[in-house]
This record gives structure tokens, sequence and C-alpha cells, in this order.
């Protein structure tokens, strides 16, 4: 399946549902809690507005939040329908992350995932991102996150 943009009208509550079903795997294992839980669905009608939204179906099996920063364009929220996860949706989603930061004359893609999630770090590795960085949550004196780049080709 090919992704389009998701732009006004859309239903962006069905979006927002999608997202929080396929990070549900990550409640109690992360530390603190992911900002999911702030997000509304006025926050996903805005990410469209000042950013971009992508899926994949409709109604949608995948999205992914992008936002340009510096010399990056930064990859968010890439959300993969339980059911639907393994077909290669999430990698259509960063192969257009990436169509999209050479349109914008954008050097690289960036993302952050969480120490915890292991498994992410490793796919993030096999599709050529590199670990640039780690930060901490306001709080904590360890890194929960980590900051991962590719170099658009």
């Amino acid at each position: 399946m090919t992704p389009h943009r998701a732009t006004d009208p859309y239903d962006w509550g069905a979006l927002l549902a999608l997202i929080r079903r396929a990070f549900a795997g990550m409640e109690g294992v992360i530390d603190p809690p992911s900002s999911l839980h702030r997000l509304t669905v006025e926050g996903v009608a805005e990410q469209a507005l000042r950013g971009e939204v992508w899926v994949i179906g409709r109604p949608a099996l995948a999205c992914v939040f992008l936002t340009v920063r510096e010399d990056a364009l930064y990859v968010g929220k890439l959300a993969v329908e339980p059911g639907a996860q393994g077909r290669g949706h999430g990698r259509a989603l960063l192969d257009l992350a990436e169509e999209r930061a050479r349109a914008l004359g954008l050097r690289a893609l960036e993302l952050q995932t969480r120490v915890e999630l292991v498994r992410n770090h490793a796919v993030f590795r096999h599709l050529g991102f590199v670990q640039t960085g780690a930060s901490a949550h306001p709080g904590f004196d360890r890194p929960t996150s980590l900051t991962f780049r590719r170099a658009v080709g």
C-alpha cells in the first residue's frame, strides 16, 4: 500500500487509537511513561498542520509524524497496527520519510526511542540508523531515550 498524507478532514480519533494500540506494549516497560498519554485528538490534528502526518491504508494500518528540525527530518509516532506488523508498513513509512527529507533539502532522518526498547534499537540499526546520543527526561539521573540518525541517501 502507498502512504498518503493525512490532512483535514480526517478521523484523528481513529488515528490516535491506532497509535495507542501500537504503543500498548510499552506500558509498564518504559520509565517514565510515554508522552502518548498526553497526546490528544487535537494534538494529532495540530501535528498535521505544523508538520506532516502520513498513513498507510483506509482505515489507517500505519502512520508516522514528520517534523523538520534544523538539518534533519524528525520521525515520530511511527506506529503499525499490531495485526499488520511485519508486512513492511514501517519500512515503507521510513522510505517515505527519506523521500520527504530529500525534497525538503535535509541531510538526515532522526528519531528517538526509549532505552528499554532494545528490540526497536536493533530494528533501527538494521535499517541503517546509528545511535548519536542519549538523553534523560526531567527528574531522571540516567538516560531514558536514545537518539538515532540515518543519512539521507
